[in-house]
């Protein structure tokens, strides 16, 4: 019996060791025949690692792993190369010699094999010599593989002196993959983003980007056609233990995990890890968040002070999409290219692209993710304050409801008070958008007002919030507008809450009751 692949990221021991592989090695034959130098960006646990690690096992000549894969029909040159294989996900980069640390031990370690120059300084010059040697002792060309690249820029995002660092330490250092180029057979850089312009992609011109481009939007992940193609009993395993149909089954498997689109005509494609999770525990589950947390993503979002509604729904440019400028002070660029918003539209006149979460996974999981930043709710009681919140509302207690969201805004962060709107609307965005999973929640905004129409099974709730009005013009504004006359015929009971904002306070302040 085939075991889920949860984790291993090694082809080789993949397939000696029998675990399920989606064969990608089609697109592997595409690759190294095809072209020479490459980047690829995709979000974290989806399959950069073990894409890395198939070519090496190509390169090296490793035929016996191929058996009965694409490739092994394809390929014809099965000729060993050096192989310089480096990872830069092992390490925690807080300090400047941190990077420095990382590229010296693989240096040590290539430098045993094929040897050192005493006027060999520093990591640039180092690895200039290095694939000269390697190619001059073996007698074949290099291949280079760089495994998740962009790892110490992230790590210091908000530290812009150790981002300069890091930098100046990988603008030369990546440089040999042009200066040395009659020496290299084959080279690919992976990492969650692209850093351009004036950034380490800067002198960097030869690489070609993969990361956008429809051939290439399978190279990892799972499609629709390989999960039904060679996944079929586990969707049926996973139905049963959960006392659904097939259907049924599929139809949440896309809910919570498909949707990622790599480019505007591609279709989505499925998170690999949470897949794969969900068929060995056979539960649904957050599977993604539970590996990681983006703080990053939050520290651009908080030092910008960025609106979550407009994350959400944003419309971009290509270039914005496809590079990160280390000057830039746009958080979407970033988020995109992390995995947390994904193409839903593409506008083919003005060249742009709507965005928005992937799946019910990301968005729930992200959003439950920021509570703690944005209000004084711990992690831990996430979850607990949301289920009071549907609880008050399911049973009608308006007063309850807004007596709890009044205190989410208690002690809001000194760096935060600079746009209080801003972090008013963040934070009502954060609790409609965990309700919104429980209950039918439509949240729009306008010009720092916000209209909300909340529906459950015995209540419609018309709301509109008001900053620095009164509760008064709130409410008249309902009644003025008719936010509740399309419901008048539901049958349900239709509750208005005209509700203010206080900007000295810096919270709810009054709100006021009409119902119909």
């Amino acid at each position: 019996m085939k075991q889920y692949p949860i984790g291993i990221q090694n082809f080789e021991s993949l397939i000696k060791d029998g675990y399920y592989y989606v064969d990608k090695t089609h697109l592997v034959h595409k690759l190294v025949t095809e072209g020479r130098y490459y980047f690829l960006s995709r979000p974290r646990r989806f399959g950069k690692s073990l894409l890395i690690s198939t070519i090496q096992a190509f390169f090296e000549g490793k035929r016996e792993l191929f058996k009965g894969l694409a490739i092994d029909r394809l390929a014809d040159d099965w000729t060993p190369h050096p192989v310089l294989h480096l990872d830069l996900n092992t390490q925690k980069y807080d300090r400047p010699d941190s990077l420095e640390k990382v590229l010296d031990d693989a240096l040590n370690g290539w430098e045993k094999i094929y040897g050192s120059s005493p006027t060999e300084y520093g990591p640039a010059m180092r690895f200039n010599g290095i694939i000269r040697r390697a190619h001059e002792k073996t007698g074949h060309r290099v291949v280079i593989l760089v495994d998740e690249y962009d790892k110490p820029m992230l790590q210091a995002i908000g530290n812009e002196e150790l981002q300069h660092a890091y930098r100046e330490t990988l603008k030369p250092f990546y440089g040999a993959l042009k200066s040395r180029d009659g020496d290299i057979r084959f080279a690919m850089l992976t990492g969650v983003t692209k850093f351009g312009k004036v950034s380490v992609f800067s002198d960097l011109n030869n690489l070609n980007d993969i990361s956008m481009w429809n051939r290439f939007y399978d190279v990892c992940g799972i499609s629709e056609n390989e999960l039904e193609a060679q996944f079929k009993d586990d969707i049926g395993a996973l139905a049963e233990a959960n006392g659904m149909d097939y259907d049924a089954c599929l139809a949440e498997l896309r809910r919570m995990y498909d949707g990622y689109h790599f480019e505007e005509d591609a279709p989505g494609m499925y998170n690999p890890f949470s897949l794969l999770n969900t068929f060995a525990k056979k539960k649904f589950g957050y599977y993604w968040f539970e590996t990681g947390t983006p703080t990053y993503l939050v520290k651009l979002l908080q030092i910008h002070n960025y609106d979550l509604d407009d994350m959400a729904h944003n419309v971009t440019s290509e270039d914005v999409l496809n590079s990160i400028d280390a000057a830039s002070t746009d958080p979407i660029p970033v988020i995109y290219q992390s995995g947390y918003l994904t193409i839903k539209d593409y506008d083919r006149e003005f060249g742009l692209y709507t965005l928005g979460f992937p799946n019910q996974e990301v968005e729930r999981g992200f959003v439950r993710y920021l509570m703690p930043f944005y209000t004084n709710v711990p992690p831990t009681k996430t979850a607990f304050e949301i289920k009071r919140f549907v609880m008050d509302v399911e049973r009608g207690d308006y007063d309850a409801f807004l007596s709890r969201l009044r205190t989410f805004y208690a002690d809001i962060p000194y760096e935060m008070q600079r746009d209080l709107e801003v972090h008013y609307q963040n934070v009502l965005f954060i609790v409609f958008c965990l309700m919104g999973f429980h209950v039918n929640v439509e949240y729009h905004t306008a010009n720092g007002r916000v209209d909300l129409v909340l529906k459950t099974k015995a209540y419609i709730y018309v709301m509109e919030f008001k900053l620095d009005g009164t509760a008064e013009q709130a409410m008249q504004q309902i009644n003025e507008r008719g936010y509740a006359a399309p419901f008048k015929s539901d049958g349900r009971k239709v509750i208005k809450l005209g509700i203010n904002f206080s900007r000295d306070t810096k919270t709810i302040d009054k709100w006021i009751v009409e119902e119909d």
